[in-house]
């Protein structure tokens, strides 16, 4: 099991309190903030300092981040990194159901897919990655707004025209906040005929480096609802290897892996 480094875990308290204050810092104050020693607190500033992350005014001898570290960020995020993690993620729900693997986001009243797996099966659902689903119909979309209150799930509902898609596609606010407070309930949804006829999926959701993401099956509704049990313990499964189920903890050390090791674990 990894151990906490502390020196990490301090330079990124460090970084989330300039954040958090958005003004220059002396040694004294970030030592106040983080509730560190002075020393330790001052040589963790000149080690940044020397990296090139911070910058120091002559006089006041004040700190504040440079911009190498926001070029370093999107740097990284130019590819996005949940790709790896959610196309595993697929991949480990494909195997373990034989069904469609997809893994997304909430943005703006609509779900983007983030990473996709195809069914085995001659007739299986098809999308791409960063395809945007009706959020409304989506089990993906659901599963997230279940994760948050029932004000943030009705103000995102509310962003799109809740358009009739399919012959079970709900278009009643009331009955679509009442199916996402029974998923908030029991921490999976169910949907059928509602993207599509014929079509079903199933979803879970979580956190992880923060953000809420989902996972889904999808597929045949009539294939899914008599495997409904093992899929939704498929789900459950990665859910765990994947997400932590609070915004606040620590994302899992090296997801990616974890869920290569979990699907080498199974085959």
């Amino acid at each position: 099991m990894p151990t906490l480094v502390p020196a990490a875990a301090r330079t990124m308290a460090l970084l989330e309190v300039f954040a958090r204050e958005r003004r220059e810092l002396s040694n004294s104050d970030l030592a106040r903030l983080m509730d560190l020693p002075e020393s330790s607190c001052s040589d963790l500033l000149h080690t940044l300092h020397e990296l090139g992350y911070l910058v120091r005014t002559a006089r006041s001898r004040r700190f504040y981040p440079t911009g190498r570290l926001l070029a370093v960020a999107r740097d990284i995020s130019s590819s996005d990194p949940l790709y790896a993690v959610g196309a595993e993620a697929c991949e480990l729900l494909r195997d373990r159901t034989g069904e469609t693997g997809l893994f997304g986001r909430v943005e703006n009243g609509v779900v983007r897919v983030l990473a996709f797996t195809a069914g085995r099966h001659p007739l299986r659902y098809m999308q791409n990655v960063g395809d945007k689903l009706s959020l409304h119909v989506s089990a993906l979309g659901k599963a997230i707004l279940a994760l948050g209150t029932p004000e943030e799930a009705a103000r995102q509902l509310r962003l799109k025209p809740l358009k009739k898609i399919a012959p079970g596609t709900i278009t009643d606010l009331a009955a679509l906040e009442a199916q996402v407070a029974k998923a908030r309930r029991q921490g999976w949804i169910w949907v059928e005929n509602e993207g599509g006829d014929g079509l079903g999926a199933m979803a879970v959701a979580g956190y992880l480096g923060g953000e809420a993401l989902a996972l889904s099956v999808a597929g045949p509704v009539d294939r899914l609802r008599a495997n409904r049990d093992t899929v939704l313990q498929a789900l459950r499964d990665v859910q765990a290897i994947v997400f932590r189920a609070e915004p606040d903890e620590a994302p899992p050390p090296a997801p990616a892996r974890r869920v290569a090791r979990a699907r080498a674990s199974i085959v």
